[in-house]
C-alpha cells in the first residue's frame, strides 16, 4: 500500500452549470457536489479548465468556490476543495487565489502561464509570486498542451522543496516526466494524475491520485479504480480502468468541457449550457458518448432517478 499524503484519492475537476440564459446555475451545483460527496472523492476542483474558468468574471468564480465550499463544510465526511486560480497575469492569479481564499477553499490548482510562455525561471517566480500572497496550500498544474509551456521536472522539483507547494498536478502525458518528478520528490510531496486516462498507469509508478474529468460521470467507479490501485489490487483495478476507458476518451473528442457537460444533461444532472467560445457537442459524437456512459453503468441508473423525482 502507498503511503498516505494530504493530496491523494480522486479530485473532480467539477463542471460549472449555467442555465439557458447564461447564469450559474446554483441549484445544478450544489446538487453535483452533494453527488460528488456521497460517491467517496476527496476533493473537488471548482473553477479549472473543465469549470469554465475563463469566462468566469471574478464575482462569480467568489460564488462557485462559495457555493462548493459551503456544501463541503456541511457534508456528513468532509472533502477539501481546491480551487482553481490560473492567469497569465500573475496579478490576475493573486486576485483570484484571494478570492479563493477569502470564498472558502482549502487549497488552490495554479496552472502554468498561458500564451506569454514564461522560461524556467519566470515559472519559479510567478509560483513563488502567488505563494507569497496568500496562506494557502497551492497545487502546481502542468498541462502543456494547452498552456503552450512544460513545467520541467526539475522547476516542479525545485518548488516541491518549499513546504506551500504541496503537490503537482501532472498532465503532460509524459510518463518519463512523471518518474523524474516521483523519483526525487519530497515524502510530503504529492503527484496527481492530470489525465484520466493514464490514472491507473501513474499510480503504478507511485502517484497518489488523479484530478478527474471522467469522475464529474462516473465518481464512484473511479474512486473505487484508485482504492483498488492504492491497495495493489491490479487485476481489479485494471478491470474498473477498461470500464472507463471509453468513456475517458470520448471526453475529449471534442474540447473539454464541452463532451463532458453533454453527458451530464443527458444524464439529467445539469441543463448542458456552455459560454461562448464553446458550442453545443457535434452531434456526430453523441452515439460513441452516450455508449462509453452506459458501459461505465451511469446511464441507465442516473437517467431512471432523474424520472423518479
Amino acid at each position: 500500500m502507498t503511503t498516505e499524503r494530504p493530496f491523494s484519492g480522486v479530485y473532480t475537476a467539477l463542471v460549472t452549470p449555467f442555465t439557458a440564459s447564461g447564469a450559474i446555475d446554483e441549484p445544478a451545483l450544489r446538487a453535483l457536489v452533494k453527488r460528488q460527496t456521497a460517491a467517496g472523492v476527496r476533493g473537488i476542483v471548482p473553477c479549472g479548465t473543465t469549470g469554465e474558468s475563463a469566462t468566469l468574471d471574478p464575482a462569480e468564480h467568489a460564488r462557485v468556490v462559495g457555493i462548493v465550499a459551503d456544501e463541503a463544510r456541511s457534508a456528513a465526511r468532509r472533502i477539501q476543495v481546491v480551487a482553481g486560480a490560473g492567469s497569465n497575469d500573475t496579478r490576475k492569479a493573486i486576485a483570484l487565489a484571494r478570492v479563493s481564499a477569502e470564498a472558502g477553499a482549502d487549497a488552490l490548482l495554479v496552472v502554468t502561464p498561458y500564451y506569454n510562455k514564461p522560461t524556467q525561471a519566470g515559472l519559479l517566480a510567478h509560483y513563488r509570486a502567488i505563494a507569497d500572497a496568500v496562506d494557502l496550500p497551492i497545487v502546481l498544474y502542468n498541462v502543456p498542451g494547452r498552456t503552450g509551456v512544460n513545467l520541467l521536472p526539475e522547476t516542479t522539483l525545485e518548488l516541491a522543496k518549499d513546504a506551500r507547494f504541496a503537490a503537482v498536478k501532472e498532465a503532460s502525458g509524459d510518463l518519463d516526466q512523471a518518474s523524474a518528478i516521483l523519483r526525487r520528490r519530497p515524502e510530503r510531496f504529492s503527484v496527481l494524475s492530470g489525465e484520466d486516462s493514464l490514472t491507473l498507469s501513474m499510480m503504478a509508478l507511485g502517484a497518489d491520485g488523479v484530478v478527474a474529468v471522467v469522475s464529474n460521470e462516473a465518481p464512484e467507479l473511479l474512486v473505487r479504480l484508485v482504492d483498488l490501485a492504492r491497495a495493489g489490487r491490479r487485476d481489479e483495478a485494471a478491470a474498473c480502468h477498461a470500464r472507463l476507458y471509453p468513456l475517458m476518451r470520448a471526453n475529449f473528442r471534442e474540447s473539454n468541457p464541452i463532451p463532458v457537460k453533454w453527458a451530464l444533461a443527458r444524464m439529467g444532472l445539469i441543463g448542458g449550457s456552455l459560454r461562448l467560445p464553446l458550442v453545443p457537442l457535434s452531434p456526430a459524437h453523441h452515439a460513441p458518448l452516450e455508449e462509453a456512459l452506459e458501459l461505465a453503468g451511469v446511464l441507465t441508473a442516473s437517467v431512471a432517478a432523474e424520472a423518479a423525482r
